[in-house]
């Protein structure tokens, strides 16, 4: 092991439980523990909200397995990659005041109590968190893999043994600190995320002899590197400009990010965080993925893509420092698990059991559940990652679009749409979510497109549709959906 480059990670660890234990006290003493502990007493400022939401959207696909494709697929990626600018603009403009206010008025803790309070239908709150545990369980696979694909290229650790403790480090602090140890936590890694993507794409450059000598050795492997379309030709132009829908506008309808459109403390916070966000955001990815590709002469013949990063940082950087650059990418990885194992737990308490099994449980009751639940969720994440695929990245973006299919027009047209029904909502979820299931499986990337292209524009024609037809009728039949 390599000590000098351990013990940074290990120091930034230990901050980590430190915040956790910190925010255990807010939990323990808070007069609502569901507001406290699933969306820290909706007190984040600008600069803390801007860095939760980079946070979490800047995952292990976006330092791992995103920079890892770009290896192997050239420029193009970059280009691709770059459509997640404006993430976290067009979520707080688009849900914005409006999102948080309504929020507020419903009391709503989750994203499903605002689509409950809103149409007002089991039917919906069901769809909703049974789409929500089967994508989120897949994507947080994926972080624990990158978490554990992390560790083991450090340590020379076996997988199983580096993956069980990556999983013990994320799930002590997010069972005891909660949601305020989750955003202040964020607010750690997110600034990690920054400094060490720049730092690893200036060392790069340095190792590789500068960007025209690089250039050169990417084009006279192959030019298609250095291309828009990719070293394999398959990034066309229709297939980029759907990919967008994905990574771009059809954030709105990821559960982990609108959560936090609804825990901020004012608009001017929510002002400071769309400057904030959208020009950290806009460093980390581009900076990641283009390192990714400058890799490809520096460190040739890597088969696993998502063992690019962590070698690089060993190559190209002095112990000490790589040791302060990875923690970015654990960063990335802690702040995206602890944020998605918080929603799917809050999911099963809040929008499960107490809608459905025990509404009258005290608060010592809902203190006692979340904590289960939220171990047992991580455990059996564990069991899934112990048999990972070669790009996590992949795995990660199925989550993203599963859970855009669902959600994007129901959140939409429920905010702003008065037409917009339970009927409608019903429809929409059950379409988009069987459609991308069966697209995905078989017909992927139809007509050239990305896949969640079709799945979202039928769930959207579905919505409007059955709204209308059902606008002003079955009002006798409200009660039984």
């Amino acid at each position: 092991m390599n000590w000098q480059v351990i013990i940074p990670l290990v120091i930034f660890l230990v901050i980590i439980f430190l915040i956790g234990f910190w925010a255990n006290k807010h939990v323990m003493q808070s007069d609502s523990f569901l507001q406290e502990y699933f969306l820290g007493g909706r007190e984040m400022g600008g600069f803390l909200l801007a860095m939760t939401m980079m946070a979490t959207y800047g995952s292990a696909s976006s330092f791992i397995g995103g920079p890892g494709v770009a290896y192997n697929t050239g420029l193009g990626w970059v280009l691709l990659s770059m459509a997640q600018l404006p993430a976290g603009y067009f979520v707080l403009m688009v849900l914005g005041k409006k999102f948080a206010i309504i929020a507020r008025k419903y009391k709503a803790i989750t994203l499903i109590d605002f689509l409950r309070e809103r149409y007002h239908s089991n039917v919906v709150v069901i769809v909703s968190a049974i789409s929500i545990i089967i994508f989120l369980f897949s994507s947080m696979a994926a972080q624990w893999i990158g978490g554990a694909r992390l560790i083991e290229s450090l340590t020379g650790l076996h997988y199983s043994t580096a993956l069980f403790i990556f999983a013990t480090v994320v799930l002590v602090y997010v069972i005891i600190g909660g949601f305020r140890a989750v955003a202040l936590t964020d607010a750690v890694q997110g600034s990690v995320m920054l400094l060490g993507s720049i730092i690893l794409l200036i060392g790069t450059i340095i190792a590789g002899g500068g960007i025209s000598n690089i250039m050169s050795d990417l084009v006279a492997e192959n030019p298609k590197l250095v291309s828009p379309f990719g070293a394999d030709g398959s990034l066309t132009p229709l297939y980029v400009s759907t990919f967008w829908i994905l990574i771009g506008i059809g954030v709105i309808g990821l559960p982990q990010i609108a959560v936090r459109a609804m825990a901020y403390k004012n608009s001017k916070s929510m002002h400071t965080a769309i400057i904030i966000g959208t020009i950290a955001i806009g460093t980390v990815m581009f900076g990641m993925h283009l390192t990714g590709v400058l890799a490809h002469p520096v460190l040739p013949g890597i088969e696993i893509g998502d063992k690019v990063m962590p070698l690089l940082t060993l190559k190209v950087l002095p112990p000490f420092l790589a040791g302060i650059v990875l923690a970015a990418p654990m960063a990335a990885i802690m702040s995206t698990v602890n944020a998605l194992l918080m929603l799917v737990s809050s999911t099963i308490v809040k929008d499960i059991y107490l809608n459905f099994i025990k509404p009258k449980a005290t608060d010592n009751e809902i203190k006692k559940i979340s904590f289960i639940v939220t171990a047992v969720i991580g455990i059996a994440v564990i069991i899934v990652a112990l048999r990972p695929p070669n790009l996590l990245v992949w795995l990660n973006l199925f989550s993203f679009g599963g859970l855009e299919s669902v959600f994007v027009w129901p959140v939409i047209f429920g905010l702003y749409w008065k037409k917009g029904n339970k009927y409608g909502a019903i429809t929409s979820m059950i379409v988009g979510l069987t459609s991308y299931i069966l697209i995905n499986q078989y017909w992927p990337n139809v007509f050239g497109m990305h896949t969640v292209t079709l799945p979202i524009l039928f769930s959207l024609i579905s919505y409007v549709i059955i709204s209308l037809l059902t606008h002003r009728k079955f009002k006798d039949f409200e009660h039984i959906i």
